[in-house]
């Protein structure tokens, strides 16, 4: 068995060495390692060796195992990557520091209404349906400038944009459409990328990479 700090060096190098070609800096890559499904026992030995950004798919698990863990960890960042729920948003601006699941008129109005609530606002990345696929959550691609606009309307900040290729297809092209999309609606972050493509992500200019097996193996 890998340990933590094994697997988290493996991506880290892989991250560095696909960012020298494509003549960007490691840094500029934020890594999320994605503990959904994974229980305390099994994030805190990355916590213990300093990794501070994970993400979560569901507000009630990361509800039953992140304010523990925050306790001993009080500087983590934790990103919900997963869809939401409009009647959730207040608990997910409690609880989360990035949403990356923002994509559509009802869950804004929603979020908006709990960063009000809470005083606070909560970076969003604005997800795309990049695949046109009806089975998935994601603003369409047609409605993103409209959709941007009414984001930027309601005060809450733009993190960037988020996508999930269409499942067994190659996913440079649609990695490559995030990103002309980003840059035409003037946004700066891109999250995308998982486990088994997340180097491609990087060469096409992802700033967030959401990578969960790779950093834990196979999901509890």
């Amino acid at each position: 068995m890998e340990s933590a700090a094994t697997r988290l060096a493996a991506v880290e190098e892989n991250i560095a060495r696909i960012c020298k070609p494509a003549r960007r800096k490691p840094e500029d890559v934020t890594l999320i390692a994605v503990s959904k499904t994974h229980p305390p026992e099994k994030i805190t030995p990355l916590l213990e060796i300093g990794h501070r950004v994970f993400g979560e798919n569901r507000v009630q698990e990361a509800q039953g195992k992140w304010p523990e863990l925050r306790e001993r960890f009080p500087d983590t960042e934790l990103h919900l990557i997963g869809q939401l729920q409009s009647n959730k948003a207040e608990e997910a601006v409690e609880l989360f520091d990035v949403i990356h699941s923002l994509d559509r008129a009802s869950l804004l109005k929603a979020l908006a209404k709990a960063m009000d609530k809470a005083g606070k606002r909560v970076p969003c990345f604005v997800q795309v349906n990049i695949g046109d696929e009806d089975q998935k959550g994601g603003c369409p691609i047609g409605e993103l400038p409209d959709f941007l606009a009414k984001v930027r309307d309601a005060d809450i900040p733009i993190a960037g944009l988020m996508c999930l290729p269409p499942a067994d297809i190659e996913p440079a092209p649609f990695f490559a459409l995030l990103y002309k999309l980003a840059r035409d609606n003037g946004v700066e972050g891109l999250s995308m990328g998982m486990s088994g493509d997340y180097e491609t992500a990087i060469q096409l200019g992802a700033t967030h990479v959401r990578v969960g097996t790779a950093l834990f193996g196979p999901r509890g």
